[in-house]
């Protein structure tokens, strides 16, 4: 068994929150994977070309070309992101829209396949996993658990993190705060959020040393996915 973990923070590994949890979450798992960074790839959102409609192949060449097969090939799926806005950064939101290449005439790489979703904001990270979770379901993926933790927000680090009255040092300390390296985020001092990517590697491992029944999986989001589109109807 082999898991996909695909860190989308535009940090780089020793900065990143996202890509420590993502981490932190593979290395619980107890089976083979590979982490890939979308740090520095330039990966398009889905063009609605629909070239990808007759063999499911995506025509757009770029860095998510050589990730196909990665997509493809893994078991599994732990996929994290840094929260923009209350929702997951473009560069993973480009990656997870170019999915849409699997989705026809019962294209069936991806059917029932396992995921754990990750978030890191600078006041919450719980909005991301929420938002990925919609693009494991409409491919029939099952999230097994979802890991959100708070980290560095940018604010701490762009220079004026003391004297902006709208950044989050002054949102989380009040007026004037004095930033010091003890008050910046950091997930590695969450005892809670590590415990909570460390449970959830562990599940997500179990969950395929069981041999999960990916039919069985399959048919448990079909029947998700209508029952949500059925309430909107």
């Amino acid at each position: 068994m082999k898991i996909l973990g695909i860190s989308g923070s535009p940090r780089d590994e020793k900065r990143s929150g996202v890509y420590h949890l993502v981490e932190t979450v593979l290395k619980h798992t107890g089976c083979e994977y590979e982490l890939v960074s979308l740090r520095g790839k330039q990966i398009s959102g889905c063009t609605a070309c629909l070239g990808c409609a007759k063999d499911n192949i995506c025509r757009v060449n770029d860095d998510l070309t050589p990730l196909r097969p990665k997509i493809v090939e893994a078991d599994a799926y732990v996929i994290g992101a840094p929260n923009y806005y209350s929702t997951m950064n473009a560069a993973t939101h480009a990656f997870l829209e170019r999915w849409f290449q699997f989705r026809h005439q019962e294209g069936s790489a991806l059917w029932g396949k396992l995921a754990v979703s990750v978030g890191v904001g600078g006041t919450d990270g719980k909005a991301v996993p929420w938002d990925m979770e919609k693009f494991f379901l409409y491919n029939f993926i099952e999230s097994v658990a979802k890991v959100a933790g708070q980290g560095a927000a940018s604010c701490f680090s762009c220079g004026y993190g003391e004297t902006c009255k709208v950044g989050i040092p002054t949102m989380l300390f009040g007026p004037d705060p004095k930033i010091t390296d003890e008050m910046i985020p950091d997930v590695s001092r969450q005892p809670a959020v590590m415990k909570a990517a460390a449970d959830a590697g562990r599940l997500l491992g179990e969950r395929l040393r069981k041999g999960h029944d990916r039919k069985a999986v399959t048919q448990a989001m079909q029947a998700h996915l209508m029952a949500m589109f059925q309430e909107t109807v």
